[in-house]
C-alpha cells in the first residue's frame, strides 16, 4: 500500500450493518452517492437508483426535505436493492418519520436538529428499530464557539465537534454510529481524519466535500481520498462531484481499485497521444472502456497509440491493442498474436474477452 500505510497499524473500526451492507471492521470499503432527484418524486428516484446500482452503488442517501420525502421512502424500498439512507437537517420529525418508512439509516448532524429532547427522540426510534445513525459533521455547520476557540474552522475543531456529537447520542445510551467529517480543503480533511482515527472506534465515512465539477472533483477527491485511506483510515466513501451522480460511482470505484482495495473488473490502461500517433486513440480508448465495463474479469486492457512501442508498453496487461495507418496489432502479455485491420481493432479485442470469459 506503499510509504504512508507504513507509518500507522490498520485502523480496525466497529462493525455497523445499513441494512443489508456491514461496514467496519475486516468489510470492504462501501461505495456511497446521493441522489438529486425530488426524493417525493418516487419514480424519478427509483430510477435514478437502479442506475446507480448498476453502476456499483452499494448505499444510497436520499434528501429528506419534507414528510412528503420521508413517506415516500416505503415506496422507494420495494423498488431498489441497496440500503437507503435518510439525509435530515433541522427537523427531528422527518428523521423519525423517515424511519417509521423504512430507512436503513439516518444522517443527522445533532447540532443543527435543536433541543436535547428532539435528539433524544430521534435517538429512542433509532434505537428502537436498530437503525445507524450518521453523525455528520462538515466545515460549513461547524459549531460558532468551537470556531472561535479553534480562531477559525480546523482540523482539530471537526474532531472535537463530531466527537461532542457522538457523546451526546451516547449519552442516550446508543453507539449504532458512523462518523463523518468533511472539509473542500484536502489538508484540512486529511489532518482532520488522521486526528479522529486515534479518538475513536466508530466506522468513519469518508470524502471531499463540495469537491466540484468533474474534473476538479475527481482530482480533489482522488488526493485527499488517497491519502486518507491509504493510511488504512476509512469504512465508506463519497466521492463528491458536481455532477451526474453514476459519475461518482465511476470515480470511487477508480479510487479504491487503484490503491489495491478492490478488484473486479477491467482495468484500462492508455498511453498519451504524441507525435507518433497515427490513429484517433482517445475515441479508441473511450470506445474500449465502454466494450470492456460489463466484462466481469480482473483483468487489465492497454490501449497503445502506435505498433513501435506498444508490445513494450502493454507487458503488463493481460489484452492490448495498438495501431494506426490502417493497421493494428493485438497484444497478449506483451507479445504480438495478431495484426489486424484498424477498424477490426476493437471487435477482435472482444473476441478474446469473450474467449476469457467462456474459460472462467
Amino acid at each position: 500500500m506503499g510509504w504512508l500505510t507504513e507509518q500507522r497499524n490498520r485502523r480496525i473500526s466497529k462493525e455497523i450493518a445499513i441494512g443489508q451492507v456491514r461496514i467496519g471492521a475486516a468489510n470492504p470499503i462501501a461505495i456511497q452517492s446521493m441522489t438529486n432527484t425530488k426524493t417525493e418524486n418516487i419514480e424519478a428516484t427509483v430510477s435514478q437508483i437502479l442506475q446507480l446500482e448498476q453502476a456499483g452503488c452499494e448505499i444510497i442517501r436520499c434528501a429528506v426535505p419534507t414528510i412528503e420525502a420521508a413517506q415516500a421512502f416505503s415506496e422507494i424500498k420495494k423498488k431498489i436493492h441497496i440500503p437507503l439512507v435518510a439525509d435530515i437537517h433541522f427537523d427531528y420529525r422527518l428523521a423519525i418519520a423517515a424511519m417509521e418508512h423504512g430507512a436503513d439509516k439516518i444522517r443527522i448532524n445533532p447540532g443543527n436538529i435543536g433541543a436535547k429532547e428532539r435528539v433524544k427522540a430521534v435517538v429512542d426510534v433509532a434505537k428502537e428499530r436498530n437503525i445507524p445513525i450518521r453523525v455528520g459533521v462538515n466545515s460549513g455547520s461547524l459549531e460558532k464557539e468551537l470556531i472561535a476557540k479553534y480562531g477559525g474552522v480546523t482540523a482539530e475543531a471537526l474532531v472535537e465537534s463530531a466527537l461532542h456529537q457522538a457523546e451526546l447520542i451516547e449519552e442516550f445510551g446508543y453507539d449504532n454510529l458512523v462518523i463523518s467529517i468533511k472539509a473542500s480543503d484536502v489538508q484540512m480533511c486529511v489532518k482532520a481524519h488522521e486526528l479522529i482515527a486515534d479518538c475513536t472506534a466508530y466506522p468513519l465515512h469518508v470524502g471531499i466535500t463540495e469537491a466540484g465539477t468533474v474534473t476538479s472533483g475527481n482530482i480533489k477527491s482522488s488526493i485527499g481520498l488517497a491519502l486518507i485511506l491509504a493510511q488504512s483510515i476509512g469504512d465508506t466513501i463519497r466521492v463528491s462531484l458536481t455532477a451526474d451522480p453514476v459519475e461518482e460511482i465511476v470515480s470511487a470505484k477508480q479510487i479504491l481499485k487503484t490503491l489495491g482495495l478492490r478488484k473486479g473488473g477491467i482495468e484500462v490502461v492508455s498511453c498519451p497521444t504524441c507525435g507518433r500517433t497515427k490513429i484517433d486513440l482517445i475515441a479508441l480508448a473511450k470506445q474500449t472502456e465502454q466494450l470492456v465495463k460489463d466484462y466481469p474479469l480482473d483483468i487489465k486492457v492497454a490501449v497503445m497509440g502506435c505498433a513501435v512501442n506498444g508490445p513494450g508498453e502493454a507487458r503488463e496487461a493481460d489484452l492490448g491493442i495498438a495501431g494506426g495507418n490502417g493497421e493494428g496489432i493485438l497484444i497478449k502479455k506483451g507479445e504480438i498474436i495478431r495484426k489486424v485491420k484498424e477498424e477490426e481493432l476493437l471487435s477482435e479485442l472482444k473476441k478474446e474477452l469473450e474467449i476469457l470469459c467462456q474459460k472462467q
